[in-house]
């Protein structure tokens, strides 16, 4: 599948995938949001200590299965690897000034 994420995204996804957890949060804007399932976090110092516990200090992989840009969002589907959570979820981003603004994570 060739790749139509924004800039933004694929580095996340990149990063994600190398488990390189700065350049993860350089990804996102200083006052960026991950809505895990309901559960929010803001800011890069939040964003950290759920991704060290839950996402890259899982040792996530993100196999992006199918995804949708407009505008306004950009969605993807993925097939999560790693020692946490493991099978497909939904993850929807709004990028505003080539940063990520929100990722937001559904089963």
């Amino acid at each position: 599948m060739v790749s139509t994420l924004p800039e933004p995204v694929a580095r996340l996804v990149a990063a994600a995938n190398s488990g390189d957890t700065q350049g993860f949060l350089d990804t996102f804007a200083a006052d960026g949001t991950v809505n895990d399932r309901g559960r929010v976090f803001t800011g890069r110092d939040e964003i950290q200590k759920w991704s060290d516990a839950e996402f890259i200090g899982m040792h996530v992989t993100l196999d992006v299965t199918a995804e949708i840009t407009t505008e306004e969002y950009t969605t993807f589907t993925a097939t999560v690897g790693g020692e946490g959570f493991t099978g497909r979820s939904h993850f929807s981003f709004t990028v505003r000034d080539d940063r990520v603004q929100q990722m937001t994570i559904t089963a």
